[in-house]
């Protein structure tokens, strides 16, 4: 779930560095257990996480004058104090009506400070450009043109609304962070620790065998199971793909075909129930709906994601020839079936959120379940030292999540404060978005400009503020909604030109950055419709009764599947463009189309038709008018 950062980080940290980062992590991971069981109140819990990560950033940055490091420690640490100091005041006070004091807006603007220097170090000048865009349109508002015009906030209120209520800094996001996110890194980095990152991709080598195509259907099983505990796309590639990319390069496939395929089967992850990425705990927060629900929710559009790329690499296969595996390379590591007890923490998971238990709850289970089953079995057991590095691990990676979201903040308050999303929500509709397909277009267009150079998690916020009004006032559910937008800035980590994902995957592969990036995108034109059916339809997000919402789920991989060979353009032998066409006409009007309705059906019928053709009609209509043929000559 952590942008970059990754386990090998650990072993190439100074010394001090590492003991102090590890001692932190040891503080930081029993201040968040503790305010399961003795709740604070939030100007106390959401500065002190913030404190945490901010302190753990700088210690493992590089870079700067020697004393830049020890400065900026020192300075997070004296804003810590200040909220802790200050905590109850803060609390009790009401805002724009009591005063606001000198220590507070030094503190305010020292907190602001360190964010957007954390938010240069851990992602770089695309967020932290778009955050200073942000505060430069808090303070001119009435130099703006047009309707985004606003009469603007004095350094007062900016301090105020940003660090001394929960609606900026230490709002939605933060919360986020400390609820959610850093409980499922810990749960994440456990499970790795106990070998359940290596069964994932055993597991996937072994479903896939010496099919053709076998070497990448291991990368996209592999990584959807990766997934159920990443919940980062960068993460998962990390993590994977340094096994399956040259698995798939000794297959035949070219070095920039392996790094777009795991690139596209990593990027799933952040859809893929229980985890998922940070972008579903803000939506969570922001519907203000259980995290289970919206775990729930996304296992339709997760698996019809994961199934139409399989789709897609089994057909590009058989098209090709390319893939197949001998016996030496099909072989999983070691025996699969006593490692399955490792299954048990994510199916506990699973399991608690399904049941209606809170996420909190679920994931703290799975992370106890996770230290039990490391003892199962003698010749897996973890060590102590293990654990530690497990612990500052959690550190580093929480550190990279909670600094961004926390900065994200910033663009939230001043869109609400200052009625820019509601503005930018009425000149969408006034400027011709009022037919509601047009609005999805123009969301799906804005979300991927957005993801190209932010955050999925960025991407997400920015887009929930300016698009999600609107596509509700057209007429979709406010969870269809924000699944939508969800969706497509997902895929923006595969849609170059800045697409982190094929990034990461091009450099383990060696192959070209940009051919890479745009080598995904193609192949995730097979995904760009899934999240249509769900706009339409919420049965896709399981809001219905379940003989419904499995009617509508086999119709999702009907059109899906459809989808798949019309853009390959094979299906038991090659297609003409003729048949590509039906294929891809049948397969927009069964996604597109509300369950059950009379375009849904013919959709239906016309694909099981166009599949029998293929399969079984064409090759002897073909050998009929040879016969034919030869007969006449």
């Amino acid at each position: 779930m952590a942008l970059e950062a990754t386990l090998e980080e650990s072993s190439t940290s100074p010394r001090g560095t590492s003991a102090a980062t590890l001692l932190l992590g040891i503080l930081w991971c029993a201040f968040q257990l503790a305010i399961i069981l003795w709740p604070q109140q939030p100007m106390v819990a959401r500065p002190m996480h913030l404190f945490f990560a901010l302190t753990v950033l700088f210690l493992n940055s590089s870079g700067g004058p020697a004393w830049l490091k020890p400065t900026l420690v020192a300075a997070s640490g004296a804003v810590g104090a200040y909220f802790l100091l200050n905590a109850q005041r803060l609390a009790d006070r009401v805002e724009a009506v009591d005063p606001i004091l000198s220590i507070d807006i030094a503190a305010g603007l020292l907190l602001v400070l360190l964010l957007l220097e954390g938010v240069r170090r851990c992602v770089g000048w695309s967020l932290l450009g778009l955050l200073l865009f942000t505060l430069l349109y808090s303070f001119a508002g009435p130099w703006f043109p047009g309707w985004s015009r606003f009469s603007g906030f004095r350094l007062e209120d900016t301090i105020e609304i940003m660090t001394m209520t929960t609606n900026g800094v230490l709002g939605v996001t933060t919360e986020t962070s400390v609820q959610f996110v850093f409980y499922f890194l810990m749960f994440g980095s456990a499970y790795a620790a106990i070998g359940g990152g290596r069964l994932f991709i055993d597991i996937g080598l072994k479903t896939s065998g010496r099919q053709q195509g076998a070497a990448a259907k291991a990368a996209v099983v592999s990584s959807s199971l990766m997934g159920t505990i990443s919940g980062s796309a960068v993460a998962n590639v990390v993590s994977v793909g340094v096994f399956t990319i040259p698995l798939m390069r000794r297959a035949g496939y070219s070095a920039v075909n392996a790094a777009a395929i795991e690139a596209l089967a990593s990027t799933g992850g952040q859809l893929m129930p229980p985890v998922m990425g940070v972008a579903a705990f803000v939506m969570a927060e922001m519907l203000q709906m259980d995290y289970g629900r919206i775990a729930m929710a996304a296992l339709i559009p997760a698996v019809a994601f994961y199934f139409a790329l399989f789709v897609i690499v089994d057909l590009g296969a058989r098209k090709s020839g390319i893939g197949t595996l001998d016996a030496s390379q099909a072989t999983p590591s070691a025996p699969i079936w006593p490692r399955l007890y490792l299954l048990l923490p994510p199916v506990l998971l699973i399991a608690l959120l399904a049941s209606g238990k809170s996420a909190t709850l679920s994931v703290v289970a799975a992370i106890a379940a996770c230290v039990i089953s490391a003892y199962l079995r003698r010749d897996s057991w973890v060590s102590i030292s293990d654990w530690l590095r497990v612990i500052e691990d959690v550190a580093r990676q929480a550190a990279q999540v909670a600094i961004p979201i926390a900065a994200i903040g910033i663009m939230v308050a001043v869109a609400v404060q200052s009625n820019l999303a509601l503005r930018f929500s009425s000149k969408l509709i006034a400027g011709g978005a009022a037919n509601v397909h047009v609005a999805l277009l123009l969301t799906v267009i804005g979300c991927i400009v957005m993801g190209m150079g932010l955050p999925t998690v960025a991407a997400y916020i920015i887009g929930a503020i300016l698009f999600v009004p609107t596509l509700i006032k057209l007429g979709l559910t406010p969870l269809c909604a924000h699944f939508f937008v969800m969706y497509y800035c997902v895929l923006s980590m595969i849609t170059p030109p800045v697409a982190l994902a094929s990034f990461a995957s091009a450099g383990l592969a060696k192959a070209g950055v940009m051919e890479t990036g745009w080598q995904a995108f193609r192949l995730s034109l097979v995904l760009f419709l899934i999240a249509f059916g769900f706009a339409f339809d919420p049965l896709l997000l399981g809001q219905g009764p379940l003989p419904s919402v499995m009617v509508a789920f086999a119709g999702l991989l009907t059109g899906t599947g459809a989808w798949a060979v019309a853009l390959v353009g094979y299906l038991n032998g090659l297609l003409s463009w003729g048949e590509r066409f039906l294929y891809g006409a049948v397969a927009v009007a069964n996604i597109v189309f509300p369950t059950l309705s009379v375009g849904w059906n013919a959709a239906l019928l016309g694909a099981a038709l166009l599949c029998v053709w293929n399969m079984f009609l064409k090759a002897r209509v073909t050998r009929t008018r040879a016969a034919t043929s030869a007969e006449g000559a």
